[in-house]
């Protein structure tokens, strides 16, 4: 989703009294000081501000320290979000990858497979779903 498409598509959701959900609910679903620490290790290791960050994920600057400091929670929604955007896996975020942060060395072969997965994952939503439509059929007549 792009940076505030999320407070879109949550703010359309019903709810049991036929009005719509400002925000998702609240939840903490890990302890807030851990994940924060995760969250701001990924962060920097991606080379990402508080202020991009916060951007990214259509929340203000002090939003995003104050999950870093482990003195805010966030919802599953913004799990997600953060993984897309710090490109992790919501288990890495969640502290649930005991192979988190932890580099693979790949044949050559593998590296330019690899290079052409992440600009794959830099093309907008739309054109990725009309790759992988065309790499399903060619794969299915190949199998």
């Amino acid at each position: 989703l792009a940076p505030g498409r999320l407070r879109e598509v949550t703010s359309i959701l019903p709810t049991s009294q036929g009005r719509a959900l400002s925000r998702p609910p609240k939840s903490v679903i890990v302890p807030k000081k851990d994940l924060g620490t995760r969250v701001r290790s990924l962060r920097q290791q991606r080379g990402i501000t508080q202020v991009e960050l916060a951007q990214a994920l259509g929340l203000t600057q002090s939003n995003v320290s104050a999950i870093e400091r482990g003195a805010r929670g966030i919802t599953i929604h913004q799990v997600v979000e953060l993984a897309r955007v710090l490109r992790a896996s919501t288990d890495e975020i969640l502290g649930q990858s005991s192979q988190a942060g932890q580099k693979t060395t790949l044949p050559i072969k593998d590296r330019r497979f690899l290079r052409r997965l992440q600009m794959i994952e830099q093309l907008p939503k739309r054109d990725q779903q009309a790759l992988l439509r065309t790499l399903d059929a060619f794969l299915a007549k190949v199998s």
